[in-house]
């Protein structure tokens, strides 16, 4: 599949097999993300990978949208370093794009994922922090859950021309 086929099918897979994923893959993930673009070129991130099954199924009870957590076998969280935010406040702009390569990849290795976001809702974020114990200057950002998918959404175009503007608005 090319690369902007690979943009135009990926979705948010919510449902997913039992099948584990092995760790070299869960490295390719990492890796991909680590290639993203970034402010002064800090990388402000940090990756939290989460494959405890007890870890896991706790997920929901302090994420309000992550329910398929309990059936998926791996979630990334997704988080700015403070300590590398030399860009004054960037490090957001960063791990996004750090969580967009994530899902690509997820998808070009055929996998599923969906991001649930954190950061900015602040109960989110300290809930976060303190349920994986980070240190007060790594801020959680995105939780993304990956899998092997048990659904096929059916890509749906999305491409908005009425929301192009030229030179102006």
């Amino acid at each position: 599949m090319d690369f902007l086929e690979l943009i135009r099918t990926r979705r948010s897979i919510r449902k997913y097999t039992e099948t584990a994923i092995p760790g070299e893959v869960v490295q390719e993930l990492l890796r991909a993300a680590m290639y993203a673009p970034s402010a002064t070129n800090e990388q402000p991130w940090q990756f939290i990978v989460i494959n405890d099954r007890k870890i896991l199924d706790e997920i929901p009870s302090k994420h309000p949208y992550a329910a398929m957590a309990a059936q998926a076998p791996l979630a990334i969280v997704v988080c700015g370093d403070l300590r590398h935010d030399k860009a004054n406040g960037y490090w957001v702009q960063d791990c996004s794009a750090a969580t967009q390569n994530l899902l690509l990849a997820a998808h070009s290795l055929g996998l599923g994922a969906v991001w649930c976001g954190i950061y900015p809702r602040e109960r989110r974020v300290a809930t976060i922090q303190k349920f994986l114990a980070l240190p007060e200057h790594i801020i959680p950002l995105a939780l993304v859950v990956i899998g092997h998918p048990a659904e096929q959404p059916i890509p749906e175009e999305r491409f908005r021309p009425e929301r192009v503007h030229y030179n102006g608005w």
